[in-house]
């Protein structure tokens, strides 16, 4: 059984869509510390062909919170206002902005004031339109020592779901030893996503943005062909 494990991120970036769909179960950290450099609560859209960050305001607390204990702030009703025009001035005139927008709003319009929760609600609304099938759970809920870190927590996790097979993103290759899980009788590939290119316009390509604008330009259909065939594993 093929297992993956991430922080929840906010409409991210479409390598992380591949490995949700790569794997059997997908389970998010909700019981982790908040990290303010991360994806967690920030993205970037494509605004007059460059990136531009659309982000999610908290509420200010202390840094060492849990990514389940952290709250949005008080202007967030206003700032998704804001993101929404953004979205809808710069992407209105895409192929597919009738058929992605209506999602993309959704969930930026979601009635949550918790974090988690919030992005939780955005993760499973955009596995359903891009048809993944892959069930996620909750790694606070897992019948583990969760005072454990690291690889130690990976493996607790892998063995609590009977995962044979642990995926995770290459930039984990300085994190994880394929020698310490084989060990543990678990596999261990890193998943690397290929140059996914696709029409922004007609001006020059800006990879690696949101799933947003990955929506805006392509049908789910072709989507799904980027999902199942543009990466490797490793």
């Amino acid at each position: 059984m093929k297992l993956a494990i991430m922080q929840p991120y906010f409409f991210p970036y479409i390598g992380y869509f591949q490995l949700i769909n790569a794997v059997d179960e997908f389970v998010l950290y909700d019981n982790i510390e908040f990290t303010k450099k991360g994806w967690i609560n920030r993205n970037r859209i494509l605004v007059n062909g460059k990136d531009s960050f659309i982000t999610i305001p908290l509420k200010n607390d202390s840094d060492y919170l849990d990514i389940n204990r952290r709250r949005l702030a008080a202007t967030w009703p206003k700032e998704r206002e804001n993101i929404l025009n953004r979205i809808t001035e710069y992407y209105r005139k895409s192929p597919y902005f009738d058929s992605a927008y209506p999602v993309i709003s959704s969930c930026i319009l979601y009635e949550e004031n918790n974090l988690f929760r919030f992005i939780l609600n955005s993760l499973v609304s955009l596995k359903e339109y891009l048809g993944i099938v892959t069930p996620f759970l909750i790694s606070s809920t897992l019948p583990i020592d969760q005072g454990l870190k690291a690889d130690k927590k990976v493996i607790a996790i892998c063995r609590a779901r009977k995962a044979d097979v642990y995926i995770n993103p290459i930039g984990g290759t300085e994190l994880y030893q394929k020698d310490l899980f084989q060990s543990e009788g678990i596999e261990l590939f890193f998943l690397q996503s290929h140059d996914v290119r696709y029409e922004q316009f007609g001006n020059e390509f800006v990879p690696r943005l949101s799933i947003i604008d990955v929506m805006m330009f392509n049908s789910p259909g072709r989507i799904k062909e980027y999902l199942n065939r543009d990466y490797s594993l490793i």
